[in-house]
């Protein structure tokens, strides 16, 4: 999932940086979730998918579809 919520931003074309302003917090957290040195928790996926202009639950659906 966090690999498409990274393509997401960057299709978007939001940078590290500005998601982190959106979202209240650093670009290192943005960083360390991206790279997967931080889990988010599904409170924290949501709010940035939001904040990407991304639909969370199309997010988790396509993840899923991974799977199959």
């Amino acid at each position: 999932m966090i690999e498409l919520l990274v393509q997401a931003r960057k299709d978007a074309g939001i940078t590290q940086v500005e998601l982190g302003k959106r979202i209240g917090q650093r670009q290192t957290f943005v960083s360390k979730f991206e790279l997967g040195e931080r889990r988010l928790d599904v409170a924290e996926f949501v709010m940035i998918a939001r904040a990407i202009g991304a639909d969370p639950h199309a997010i988790m659906h396509e993840s899923e579809e991974q799977f199959d």
